[in-house]
């Protein structure tokens, strides 16, 4: 693998994962926008799961690719209002 694929790889994953780990969801759960939020974090689990899949079975052009589907998924969640995140991150497109 090209050492240049392997450092993004790397850097996506890491960064889809301290996304997750710092985005609250605003709505309260049992609302709709509440359960919107929730969707959106269980199709970020799911690809930062399938991006670990695929780079387990050597294939980092797919693992780079679902981390970043994942990343887009939570960060359009940021835009719409759905998470909170912290004012001082550069995680996020805010």
């Amino acid at each position: 693998m090209p050492a240049e694929l392997a450092e993004k790889t790397d850097r996506y994953e890491q960064m889809l994962a301290d996304a997750l780990a710092v985005a609250e969801p605003r709505p309260p759960a049992e609302t709709p926008l509440g359960e919107a939020a929730a969707d959106v974090v269980e199709m970020v689990e799911s690809y930062l799961e399938d991006g670990r899949h695929f780079r387990a079975d050597g294939d980092p052009v797919n693992a780079l690719a679902s981390y970043s589907y994942g990343y887009g998924w939570l960060d359009a969640g940021v835009r719409l209002g759905l998470f909170a995140v912290p004012d001082d991150t550069e995680l996020f497109t805010t």
